[in-house]
């Protein structure tokens, strides 16, 4: 089953089944008026959501055609969003970064950190940044959308409350990150607004795709129409889904509608830009950049700039965008 979100000038907009091609869509106002009433009540929703899903598929309805420049993110404002960092391969590559510490990188417990949730950006919402000097940088992410989970959950309850998975770019301004660690309570000013892909997925929907709580499935990143990255979110997953979010609830309650955040997609590798036929880059620029000193002593991929385009998406097998495609432009606050 596959869900989205079209803006009807309500801040949570309107809840719609997309079908399995993502071609078309029908509303489920019947069922729930928006996502989080679907999640708030996915016990009755989620049958009830299927069988449209199923009727939609198999040509009982005829839907509409699914634009996804219509699309909010799935959960346009959400209860809350918690970020991990699951990727050993980018903690290492990254903290050699100004602002970084070494005891943070952690293999035993997950890193994590909560970020503004007020106002989740749609897939082709623009990135607007204040000046064109902070580092603009993109981070291309799997996430998941949960059911209510305890305090202190085990692994079991924790991965039975994973009701959808979704890719997603949370963007970062590299250069406020040091401020915001050396001088306050951590991410803010460095942490703008996260955009999602148009569609979120149920695990089962999926297949063979989710697997231990992982999305396998090469996340691809283009800027300004080319190449920069393709590492495969189920590759070097140190910590699963599961994993986060026992550390999430490790002294709170999470409530339906929580996001969770995989970090950074990253597979190891020595390769650096630009990227080779078989090459598997880059999710983010600061990794890029970090591979770039290393090997020729000097970083040489710009961050982003206005006027930029960013496209990130999970492919199948014919390269075909598995949630739809975030497609973000750069622009500056003035513009």
């Amino acid at each position: 089953m596959k869900l989205a979100t079209l803006r009807n000038g309500r801040p949570d907009g309107q809840l719609v089944v997309v079908s399995s091609d993502l071609s078309r869509c029908v509303s489920a106002g019947r069922i729930a008026p928006n996502l989080q009433a679907a999640l708030d009540d996915w016990q009755h929703a989620e049958p009830a959501l299927t069988a449209l899903s199923q009727q939609l598929d198999a040509g009982e309805i005829a839907g509409q055609v699914f634009d996804p420049t219509s699309a909010h993110a799935p959960l346009p404002r959400a209860y809350q969003w918690i970020d991990g960092s699951a990727y050993m391969s980018h903690l290492e590559r990254v903290r050699s970064l100004k602002g970084s510490k070494d005891e943070e990188l952690q293999s035993i417990r997950p890193l994590l950190y909560q970020g503004g949730s007020d106002s989740l950006s749609a897939p082709t919402a623009p990135i607007v940044v204040p000046s064109d000097d902070l580092a603009l940088d993109f981070e291309a992410e799997v996430g998941v959308i949960i059911g209510p989970v305890p305090m202190a959950a085990t692994r079991e309850q924790a991965a039975a409350a994973i009701r959808l998975v979704t890719v997603l770019n949370d963007v970062s301004l590299r250069r406020l990150v040091v401020d915001d660690l050396q001088n306050g309570f951590g991410f803010f000013h460095a942490k703008p607004s996260t955009a999602f892909a148009p569609v979120a997925i149920t695990p089962a929907s999926l297949g063979a795709h989710w697997q231990d709580n992982r999305l396998h499935l090469p996340i691809r990143v283009e800027v300004n129409d080319k190449l920069y990255g393709r590492p495969n979110a189920g590759v070097g997953m140190h910590f699963d889904f599961a994993d986060l979010i026992v550390e999430a609830a490790r002294t709170r309650y999470l409530a339906a509608g929580t996001i969770i955040g995989g970090g950074t997609v990253s597979n190891p590798h020595d390769q650096t830009l630009p990227l080779k036929p078989d090459g598997i880059g880059f999710a983010c620029i600061a990794e890029a950049r970090t591979a770039e000193k290393a090997k020729y002593g000097r970083a040489r991929t710009p961050f982003l700039q206005p006027g930029d385009q960013v496209r990130i998406g999970a492919v199948n097998g014919d390269g075909r965008s598995v949630f739809g495609d975030i497609d973000q432009s750069v622009v500056l606050l003035s513009d």
